[in-house]
């Protein structure tokens, strides 16, 4: 079952994270573009190694993958095979898998990977400034994270 409280506890430690509003939101981004690929069961290791590369927010970078829910998971799969097929010219049908494992995704591969990426980057811009917003929203509310937040839109960096 769902816990709320927790829920939020959580979303209040990514929102008060001790870093730059923009680092806090890339590593989100680059999470929910992760959760859109049909990578599944991988979508936590890219996250961790994506986050080690670029040297992201690692816990916002793993909570941005799990935004793909198994709730989601197989409509964004349908609209992901539906707009990688429109986009490489092919006729648009519907997608009947028998399960999700690779074997199954294999033969729509090429239009699954098309369409999960152009999803995913637009999903991956919206949550990176909705993610700014809340950071910031949430930090004026505290005098402390709002000077840190402050201080470091002034440098331009994490302050360490």
């Amino acid at each position: 079952m769902i816990n709320i409280n927790k829920i939020k506890k959580q979303f209040k430690a990514i929102l008060s994270l001790d870093s730059h509003p923009g680092h806090i939101s890339a590593g989100f981004a680059v999470g929910v573009f992760i959760s859109f690929t049909p990578f599944f069961g991988l979508h936590t290791p890219l996250a961790i190694a994506l986050a080690f590369i670029f040297r992201l927010n690692k816990l916002t970078c793993i909570t941005g993958a799990w935004i793909n829910t198994p709730f989601t998971m197989l409509p964004v799969l349908a609209a992901s095979f539906k707009l990688g097929r429109f986009l490489r010219g092919k006729p648009v049908v519907e997608l009947t898998l028998r399960g999700s494992e690779w074997q199954h995704l294999k033969p729509y591969a090429k239009s699954l990977l098309l369409g999960s990426s152009v999803l995913g980057f637009i999903a991956a811009i919206a949550a990176y400034f909705i993610c700014y917003w809340l950071v910031t929203a949430f930090r004026k509310k505290d005098a402390g994270l709002a000077q840190l937040t402050r201080e470091m839109e002034e440098l331009g960096d994490d302050l360490e």
